[in-house]
């Protein structure tokens, strides 16, 4: 997968059974997934890469749209300059690093860097 810096990348979504989950996209869209562990599994072949993490909270905003960039740093402070706010410090996840933000309206994004 190509990465530019500053375009959507990925998209998450949440789900309390991956399994369920994973057996109606494959049987609807005919998508192919990979297990990262037993809370994460990410899916192919549906015209733009992404995952489903388990969760037992009620789903109220279903879907977090990844950005990439690969200076996290820097971009977290453009972030923060331009009005958004962090809400997950950049954190390690197998493949990279990432951090959550909240932009004006409120609406949680996720930039993520191999870097």
């Amino acid at each position: 997968m190509s990465a530019t810096n500053n375009h959507i990348n990925y998209i998450e979504f949440y789900a309390a059974d991956l399994q369920a989950i994973k057996d109606f996209y494959s049987t609807a869209f005919g998508w192919t997934f990979t297990d990262y562990g037993p809370t994460y599994t990410a899916f192919s072949s549906s015209g733009l890469e992404g995952g489903f993490e388990k969760s037992d909270e009620a789903i109220v905003n279903g879907a977090l749209v990844v950005l990439y960039h690969d200076h996290l740093e820097h971009i977290q402070e453009e972030v923060t300059k331009a009005g958004g706010t962090i809400c997950k410090a950049i954190f390690s996840f197998p493949g990279g690093r990432r951090f959550h933000f909240t932009d004006p309206a409120g609406n949680e994004l996720a930039i993520w860097s191999d870097k």
